[in-house]
C-alpha cells in the first residue's frame, strides 16, 4: 500500500524509514533509526529528488508508480550520490529510460564509479552549473554548488516558487520519523540532541564548507527545508541556521564543562566526580559527563561540539593514553574541533605520562587553550590533593566567566 505525505499542492515526501539498523554507516548507533528521505513533484514535468537505501526499494517503487500514475518521469534530480540515497539510482533510470539525469559534472564522474548501466545513458544527462536554472510548469529551480557538506559531489536545490531548499545532507537528523514529518508537529527542542550527533559526526570534519553553503542559502527566501534525513524543516529554519553558524564556526553553544574519563579500577572516576562537585560549588550548571568505556563515541563528540570547555581525564595505560580515550580524542581531531579549553587529568600508578601526550594531541587543533595546571594523581586522588582540585576547578571557572564576558 502506498505510504505518502503530501508537503504541499505538488510536492509529496514519499520517503521511508529504517528502524532495524543499529549502525548507521556502520558506526554511529541509531537507537530510533533513520529516515530516507526523497521527494517527489507533480508539475508540468514530474520530478523525483534524489532515489534511496536499497533496503527500503519495495515501498519506495510502490510510492514513486503511485505518483506517477502511469506517467513518464521527467526529470531525476541527483543532490548527494551515498548509497543511502543513491542506490536506486540505475534501477529508476533503467525503469524509466527517458527521465532527464539533473546533476552537476561531479555527480556525473562520480555515478560510473557506482554503477554500470547495461544503456547508453549519455544524452539522459542535464549537467548544471553554479546559479543554473530549470523550469518544469509553474515551479522554477536553481542549483548551488555545496561541495563537501559532505561530499565532493554534493549540490542542493532551491524552488524559487514554494521557496524550498532541498539541502541534501545539510539540516539533517538522525532518527527515524513517526507519522510527523515536519518540525512543527514535535517537539523540536528535544530533536536538538540528534541534529548535533548527525552534524557534529557526519559533517562536522567541514566547517569551512558549510560556511560556504550558509552564505549562499542566507541571500535565499526560505519557507521550508527538505533535507536528505530527519524532518522537513518549516517553522525552525531560524533556530537550524542558527546552531549551523555555531558549529560551522567552531564556536559553543554551552558555556559549561564536559568531563570525559577514562578509568580501569574508580581512582580516575573518582577524580572526575570530584571536580564535578568542586565545579557545581562555584556555580558551574548544566554539566555533561561521560565515561569513554561506555557511552559511544559519536554521543561524546556532539556534546563536546556544544560545551566551551572539557576536561580529560584519562589513567595511563600502555606508557600511553588509555586506549578508548585516545580513540575519542583521535575523533575530536579528526573531525576539526577547534576554539575549546582543556583541563587534563592524569593518573598513573607508576609512569603517570599521559597528559602531555593528551595535550600535543589536542594541541593540534586550531583555537585549542589549556588550563595550565593539569592535575596529576598516582592510583587515586589524596586528601592532601584537595587544595589542588580545588584550584583547578577554580582556573576552569575563571575561564568560563571570562568566555561570557566576552559575549
Amino acid at each position: 500500500m502506498k505510504n505518502i505525505k503530501k508537503i504541499t499542492d505538488d510536492l509529496y515526501y514519499i520517503g521511508c524509514n529504517d528502524r532495524r539498523i543499529e549502525l548507521f554507516e556502520n558506526v554511529y548507533p541509531v537507537c530510533d533509526g533513520v529516515s530516507y528521505n526523497t521527494y517527489f513533484l507533480k508539475d508540468d514535468k514530474t520530478v523525483l529528488f534524489d532515489t534511496i537505501d536499497k533496503h527500503v526499494a519495495e515501498q519506495f517503487f510502490e510510492n514513486l508508480e503511485y505518483l506517477l500514475q502511469g506517467k513518464p518521469l521527467d526529470y531525476l534530480f541527483l543532490h548527494h550520490l551515498e548509497p543511502d540515497h543513491g542506490a536506486l539510482i540505475k534501477e529508476v533510470i533503467e525503469k524509466y529510460p527517458g527521465v532527464k539525469i539533473v546533476a552537476n559534472a561531479k555527480i556525473k564522474q562520480m555515478l560510473y564509479q557506482f554503477f554500470e548501466f547495461d544503456i547508453d545513458i549519455e544524452s539522459n544527462f542535464h549537467i548544471v552549473k553554479e546559479g543554473d536554472t530549470i523550469k518544469t510548469g509553474k515551479h522554477e529551480f536553481t542549483f548551488l554548488m555545496a561541495p563537501m557538506v559532505h561530499w565532493p559531489e554534493v549540490m542542493v536545490s532551491y524552488d524559487k516558487t514554494d521557496m524550498v531548499l532541498f539541502s541534501a545532507d545539510a539540516f539533517g537528523s538522525f532518527g527515524a520519523l513517526s507519522g510527523n514529518i515536519f518540525d512543527d508537529e514535535v517537539n523540536f527542542h528535544e530533536k536538538i540532541s540528534e541534529y548535533r550527533r548527525y552534524y557534529s559526526n557526519i559533517v562536522g570534519k567541514y566547517g569551512q564548507q558549510v560556511n560556504m553553503l550558509l552564505n549562499k542559502a542566507k541571500n535565499l527566501e526560505i519557507e521550508m527545508i527538505c533535507p536528505l534525513h530527519g524532518l522537513i524543516i518549516r517553522k525552525h529554519i531560524a533556530k537550524m541556521f542558527e546552531k549551523y553558524i555555531l558549529w560551522a564556526n567552531y564556536l559553543p553553544e554551552e558555556k559549561s564543562v564536559l568531563i570525559a574519563y577514562a578509568s580501569v579500577y574508580g581512582g580516575t572516576q573518582n577524580a572526575a566526580e570530584v571536580l564535578s562537585y568542586k565545579l557545581s560549588d562555584l556555580g558551574v550548571k548544566n554539566m555533561k559527563m561521560y565515561d569513554v568505556s561506555k557511552t559511544h563515541r559519536s554521543f561524546i563528540l556532539s556534546d563536546a561540539f556544544k560545551y566551551s570547555h572539557i576536561v580529560i581525564a584519562s589513567t595511563t595505560y600502555n606508557n600511553g593514553v588509555f586506549v578508548n580515550m585516545e580513540h575519542f580524542i583521535s575523533d575530536i581531531i579528526k573531525h576539526n574541533l577547534q576554539n575549546r579549553t582543556y583541563a587534563i587529568i592524569e593518573n598513573g600508578s607508576w609512569a603517570c605520562n599521559c597528559g602531555n601526550s593528551i595535550q600535543d594531541m589536542l594541541s593540534q587543533l586550531k583555537g585549542s587553550n589549556f588550563i595550565e595546571n593539569k592535575l596529576t594523581i598516582k592510583s587515586s586522588i589524596k586528601r592532601e590533593q584537595e587544595a589542588d582540585i580545588e584550584n583547578l576547578a577554580k582556573e576552569i571557572k575563571k575561564s568560563i566567566d571570562d568566555l561570557q564576558g566576552k559575549n
